[in-house]
């Protein structure tokens, strides 16, 4: 199954590329690496850095402009997360949620950006799979430290529960579920794209305006579906806190 959906995905990246340049780079045989999506994560995290720099100087008791939105968004993720994991989870690993949340949002609206430079294209990193992969691989493999680091080995308890029995469907689920929030995110971000280059092609002036607003709330709705996803997954360290 992880094969298939890996061939496929790959099958839909490299027609994507038609529209979509990387800008591959191979390094070595059987090495290649994507250098607009290095580029586009680059500035992402520069621009996230900036935002919480300014955001945080001179901050006021109350906040406004910028201060305000990136309370906002804090306060946002605070709330699912202490729904979900309670204030011990919130106050563990809550900034990696903020964290993980913000730099989805960003990288998700990056692509919606005009091509102010003759030559040079926004996109977003989400657009490609290996990004998408990297974040899901990056909450799996957390799982296992914090639920060790906060359960000892009883953590993998929950691999025999209710009964042992279950255990190849509780591995069954560790694997796919990485593969299937990767696939949503990627999926989602490059079929957007696409059309919005195809848009621009076909009707430059109005069609493609309105479908960059509705890119913006679905760049949203996947960075929160992304990053409640990864909240869940940690539900069963802290389920009993």
């Amino acid at each position: 199954m992880g094969n298939e959906a890996a061939a496929v995905a790959a099958k839909e990246a490299e027609r994507a590329s038609e529209l979509i340049h990387y800008l591959a780079w191979d390094v070595a045989p059987g090495i290649t690496i994507h250098m607009q999506t290095m580029l586009m994560t680059w500035i992402v995290m520069i621009l996230l850095i900036l935002l919480f720099v300014f955001a945080s100087k001179n901050a006021k008791l109350i906040p406004s402009g910028l201060q305000n939105v990136m309370e906002f968004f804090v306060e946002f993720i605070e709330g699912l997360v202490e729904g979900s994991l309670g204030e011990k989870g919130w106050k563990a690993i809550g900034s990696f949620f903020v964290s993980l949340f913000m730099f989805i949002l960003v990288s998700n609206e990056l692509g919606m950006l005009p091509n102010v430079v003759h030559g040079f294209h926004w996109t977003s990193p989400t657009n490609d799979i290996n990004t998408c992969f990297a974040l899901s691989l990056t909450v799996a493999i957390g799982v296992y430290f914090v639920g060790v680091a906060t359960n000892g080995m009883g953590f993998f308890k929950h691999f025999i529960s209710p009964s042992p029995a279950f255990l190849p469907l509780h591995l069954l689920d560790e694997l796919t579920k990485p593969l299937t929030m990767a696939l949503r995110l990627f999926g989602n971000i490059l079929a957007g794209e696409i059309l919005l280059i195809i848009l621009y092609q076909l009707a430059p002036w109005i069609v493609p305006e309105f479908w960059v607003m509705f890119s913006l709330f679905i760049g949203f709705l996947q960075a929160f579906i992304f990053t409640m996803l990864s909240i869940c997954s940690y539900e069963k360290i802290y389920a009993h806190h």
